[in-house]
């Protein structure tokens, strides 16, 4: 979760009278910035977390992806998708998501001895599964300790984050980034938002989701790239409004309803 109020490098606050320009626009400039860095720097990074789903996908492993408040849209995007791979797992505990209490939700993603209960229910299998843990700060303790178990069962990680967040929160103890055996940074700002409307108001216009979630498609894709480019196959779900749908995503429902309790 973004905290509420961080302050980040968002840069001076718009004119009053807003000018010539829209705060509208003036966010989608920073936005666009923010995300063409991240896509340029992260590229070798994003080739090598593929290697590894890759991996996973050829034997017939699964992908978990976990993330808790607002980056459990991480593990929604990855699973079930039209377009996305089959073999994906979302690690989804409604405490630790926000629709059962938003609050709440951030109180236990920062305390620490979580990881076990929300893993339990997961069949993790070291010999061909992996996890990718997504978390913005990389410094709440349920994300890191999610990796740190995931890595203790034996399994690869893959984390997307910004380390610049990490390094400028205040509160001692391990960083996702220091955990993980991939790490892919989103490049967002400390505090996440972009724009600052006036100078007594926190900053508004988060930019991690929007970031980090194409660069977890862009991770996908090219896993499943890698795979046909090894004469596999990838499994992949067609949106359930195209013909032959139906019979094409039952065949991988069928395949992986032993292993995806979200199925």
């Amino acid at each position: 979760m973004t905290e509420p109020g961080g302050a980040g490098p968002a840069e001076e606050a718009l004119p009053a009278g807003g000018g010539t320009r829209t705060a509208a626009a003036v966010y989608q400039d920073r936005l666009q910035a923010v995300l063409a860095t991240a896509l340029r720097e992260e590229v070798h990074t994003v080739r090598r977390a593929a290697e590894v789903v890759a991996a996973t996908f050829s034997a017939r492993g699964v992908l978990y992806v976990f993330g808790s408040g607002h980056s459990h849209m991480f593990a929604e995007e990855a699973f079930y998708r039209a377009g996305g791979a089959a073999r994906v797992c979302p690690v989804l505990k409604p405490p630790y998501m926000l629709h059962e209490g938003a609050v709440r939700s951030t109180v236990l993603e920062r305390e620490p001895g979580h990881a076990a209960d929300l893993l339990s229910g997961y069949r993790l299998e070291p010999e061909r599964d992996c996890m990718l843990v997504a978390s913005n700060s990389g410094a709440n303790a349920l994300p890191v300790e999610v990796a740190s178990a995931a890595k203790a069962h034996g399994l690869p990680v893959v984390a997307i984050t910004s380390r610049a967040y990490a390094q400028a929160v205040r509160h001692p103890g391990p960083r996702l980034h220091e955990v993980a055996d991939v790490v892919i940074d989103n490049h967002c700002p400390p505090g996440d938002a972009l724009v600052r409307l006036a100078d007594d108001l926190p900053p508004t216009g988060p930019a991690s989701t929007v970031v980090g979630l194409a660069l977890l498609n862009s991770l996908v894709v090219e896993a499943c790239a890698v795979q046909l480019a090894r004469g596999e196959r990838p499994e992949v779900f067609l949106s359930a409004n195209m013909p032959g749908a139906a019979e094409h995503n039952e065949e991988a429902v069928a395949a992986l309803s032993g292993r995806v309790p979200h199925l």
